[in-house]
């Protein structure tokens, strides 16, 4: 997902995506270990997504803050 489309979500759809991203993330980390991840790709592009969606969600937070 692009970061352009994540800042068009509010907070609580942030976090639900974190959530599912961090999901995903160990159903690839068990795919891997049991050798049946085909795309080791998919690996390092949900972990991306994942540090992208928690910056932008620190960035929310924080404007919302002020």
């Amino acid at each position: 997902m692009k970061a352009s489309e994540m800042r068009a979500k509010d907070v609580a759809a942030l976090e639900k995506e974190v959530a599912d991203l961090l999901k995903a993330h160990f159903g690839l980390r068990m795919q891997k270990a049991t050798q049946q991840l085909t795309n080791h790709q998919q690996l390092g592009n949900v972990k991306r997504d994942i540090a992208r969606a928690k910056t932008i969600l620190a960035q929310k937070k924080k404007e919302a803050a002020k």
